[in-house]
């Protein structure tokens, strides 16, 4: 079946998408990872247990449950264009590993990203700037894109290691989603 190609189309087309998707997934049974009534009851009633904290961009082709095959209740997920942290973003990284027990924080960047290219090509307006300014900073005149992510994804897990003290310990690795071929490369 061909991808269909939904850009431009109106907010009633999107949402009537989105509530035909979500009515096929009230009734799914499987998937990548368990999306199944019986995992949704559970994790209802007693709670999410995510084993790991994800934070990457919004680009609608990184999905990180599917990436990770994972189901309902395995990734606790924080999506920003360019995976930039910031206030927002470390509270949620805090409570996940407090209150939920997270023990592992990956920062996936991908390539091909839209929000670190406008950095490399100068930046942008609104108020889309504070995503490329704070790319900007990380990144300083580098021009190589696949570079330009690592130096961000560096800069990212840097910001969550010195923001952060959290009691029992947190590890945090950048990682790029190569969106090319699906692969997913651990930075050391």
């Amino acid at each position: 079946m061909a991808h269909e190609k939904l850009t431009n189309i109106s907010a009633e087309e999107a949402l009537l998408k989105l509530q035909q998707g979500n009515e096929k997934y009230l009734n799914a049974s499987a998937g990548s990872g368990d999306i199944s009534p019986e995992i949704r009851k559970d994790t209802c009633e007693n709670g999410q247990h995510p084993y790991a904290i994800v934070v990457t961009c919004s680009d609608s082709r990184v999905i990180p449950e599917s990436i990770f095959s994972a189901g309902i209740g395995e990734l606790f997920v924080i999506r920003v264009a360019g995976n930039v942290i910031g206030d927002h973003q470390l509270g949620s990284v805090e409570y996940a590993a407090e209150h939920l027990g997270c023990r592992l924080a990956v920062i996936l960047g991908h390539t091909h990203c839209g929000a670190v290219g406008a950095a490399i090509g100068g930046g942008a307006e609104g108020f889309i700037k504070s995503i490329t300014d704070d790319i900007k900073s990380a990144i300083g005149e580098e021009k190589d894109d696949y570079r330009a992510c690592c130096l961000n994804l560096e800069n990212s897990v840097k910001k969550i290691e010195s923001s952060l003290n959290i009691p029992g310990g947190l590890k945090t690795v950048g990682a790029v989603y190569h969106i090319e071929d699906g692969h997913v490369e651990f930075l050391k």
